[in-house]
């Protein structure tokens, strides 16, 4: 799946892969924590396992933006964080490409983030730094109703303000 890049497609026809591919899909599956998973098909992958590696393989042609629709969509917690921890080593690299993350949980906004963009009903809410942006503020207009917003080790957890202490 990851080699398969190099030609970008999907299914293998003629295409023929050299030691250089091989050796690329190899480090970037182990870039993502997927390198045990080398040898095994596709379809045989649970959902955390198939997020992994279509990063690699969307990183085998050296991009210059990686964009990342809601790439935590259908995983479990343990999925998820994995997930996130990956996309921290990834943000963290200064060989890594420019990230674009969307989500709707700030929880998965990983480590080594910089910047967000809040948008509600197609309007910008806030846009910059991401410590300036991501606020109790910023995330109660964005959503409509007033939030709480933690902080810790660099990973950030939201959730509505109980309803006997809105403002």
């Amino acid at each position: 799946m990851v080699v398969s890049a190099s030609y970008g497609i999907l299914g293998r026809w003629r295409e023929v892969y050299d030691d250089l591919d091989h050796d690329r899909a190899a480090s970037l599956l182990t870039e993502v924590g997927a390198s045990h998973l080398s040898e095994r098909a596709f379809g045989t992958l649970s959902e955390g396992e198939r997020k992994r590696v279509q990063i690699a393989r969307a990183l085998m042609t050296d991009p210059e933006m990686l964009l990342l629709d809601e790439p935590a969509a259908g995983l479990d917690l343990g999925g998820r964080e994995d997930l996130v921890s990956t996309l921290s080593v990834i943000a963290l690299d200064p060989d890594s490409p420019a990230t674009v993350l969307v989500s709707h949980h700030v929880e998965e906004i990983p480590p080594g983030f910089t910047h967000a963009l809040l948008l509600r009903e197609g309007r910008v809410v806030a846009s910059g730094p991401l410590e300036r942006v991501v606020t109790a503020e910023t995330l109660s207009e964005t959503f409509g109703m007033p939030m709480l917003l933690t902080r810790e080790d660099g990973r950030f957890a939201a959730r509505r303000r109980p309803r006997h202490m809105a403002v």
